[in-house]
């Protein structure tokens, strides 16, 4: 993606741009109310919590927060335009 044409350099900025911003502050997203997560994350991942963070052009990553005793984990799960989004999540 970096290296790619420019939409692609463009996403993998919004990208880094989102890590960054969850490095600093886990809950910085929006939490998805349970009942609008997919069942596909459940079935899949095992997801005890699910999260927006929005990005800019409409982008969109979704993550699920871990945590044990000693670490606070943010799992990226999915990046995708708004348009995915809404087919993912059934808008």
């Amino acid at each position: 993606m970096k290296e790619g044409k420019f939409e692609d350099k463009q996403l993998f900025d919004f990208i880094e741009r989102a890590i960054k911003d969850l490095k600093t502050n886990s809950t910085c997203g929006t939490k998805i109310p349970k009942k609008l997560w997919p069942k596909e994350y459940i079935r899949k991942f095992g997801i005890t919590n699910l999260w927006k963070y929005d990005m800019p052009n409409a982008w969109r990553l979704i993550y699920t927060i871990q945590t044990n005793e000693v670490m606070i984990l943010n799992v990226i799960l999915e990046w995708f335009s708004h348009k995915e989004y809404e087919r993912r999540f059934k808008y």
